[in-house]
């Protein structure tokens, strides 16, 4: 039994899903709309870059997300590649807009359009340079949180994504993240500062969650018969009533990826396809469980391996 993943921001870079543009009139398309819809040529961004812009929040966002659609679009339309009977749909972070928009519970402009407005309130949320984000690598959950507690009065720092048995990643103020790596250090704990210019998944996106809370209410969400599984919870979600309101909590809550692939193992998934741009997920998730067959499709290649 297969689940479908996309993944969210860092799996971006110029040129991602530029073989299949040049190749396929269907990918031309959807970047045509996409660009029409948002009013700049977030299509040329994508083919050709340049990276610090494309890097900027609120261009990622949609841009991750028109490549995630369009390459789902494109396995379903020109390679007849049959998603029916997926068992969940999810996404990390902002990944699970394009899970939704897959998934039939939101269409393509709206998705679009939502996914620029998150990415310019997250990115608006704190002044730039103020906050980041740090990886933490080859620890346990427990460690850190028992590290954060022991220091609560020392620094602040937030635990944003719970992305895997050895990783974690940290969001809070740059001084309080910097006290916190000197900390892991003195432990022996690898980190890594990361380079986004925010920290996503906390309570310093708070501006953030107050912007998205009256957009997110007002998208024109439409019933399937498609089961998510939710960052927050961890577990799945039907109901739209639920899905808006346990979006408009994702943007401060915990990215839990790594309870999330145990709840769709537990079950019944055994397989995992990950659509989109780099192979992130498919890493973390090999690292969760390396039994699993994980595969991720953004080539020519991709595809006819899977086909096989």
């Amino acid at each position: 039994m297969f689940s479908i993943i996309f993944p969210g921001q860092g799996s971006q870079s110029p040129g991602m899903c530029k073989d299949f543009y040049l190749k396929y009139d269907l990918i031309k398309q959807i970047f045509k709309e996409a660009d029409d819809i948002l009013n700049f040529k977030i299509s040329t961004l994508i083919l050709e870059g340049p990276k610090e812009k494309l890097n900027l929040t609120e261009n990622t966002q949609p841009a991750i997300f028109l490549v995630g659609y369009s390459i789902f679009n494109l396995l379903k339309k020109e390679h007849n590649m049959d998603f029916s009977n997926a068992k969940y749909f999810a996404g990390h972070s902002l990944g699970e807009y394009t899970a939704l928009c897959a998934a039939g519970y939101l269409n393509f402009p709206e998705t679009l359009k939502i996914l620029k407005l998150r990415g310019q309130a997250m990115q608006n949320s704190i002044p730039q340079g103020q906050g980041g984000m740090i990886a933490v690598l080859g620890s346990s959950i427990e460690i850190i949180e028992n590290l954060l507690n022991e220091n609560k009065n020392k620094y602040k720092c937030f635990i944003a994504n719970d992305n895997s048995d050895s990783q974690i990643v940290l969001s809070g103020k740059i001084n309080d993240l910097e006290s916190f790596a000197t900390d892991l250090k003195k432990n022996s704990i690898k980190s890594v500062m990361l380079p986004v210019s925010a920290p996503f998944h906390c309570e310093l996106m708070n501006r953030a969650t107050k912007v998205m809370e009256n957009e997110i209410k007002n998208l024109n969400f439409q019933v399937s018969n498609k089961t998510l599984v939710s960052n927050v919870t961890a577990k799945k979600m039907t109901e739209i009533s639920e899905i808006k309101e346990l979006l408009v909590k994702q943007i401060e809550s915990r990215v839990r990826w790594r309870e999330s692939v145990r709840y769709m193992i537990k079950e019944g998934t055994d397989e995992f396809i990950e659509i989109g741009p780099g192979k992130v997920l498919s890493g973390l998730i090999k690292r969760i469980d390396k039994d699993l067959k994980v595969s991720a499709i953004n080539n020519e290649e991709d595809i006819s391996n899977i086909k096989k």
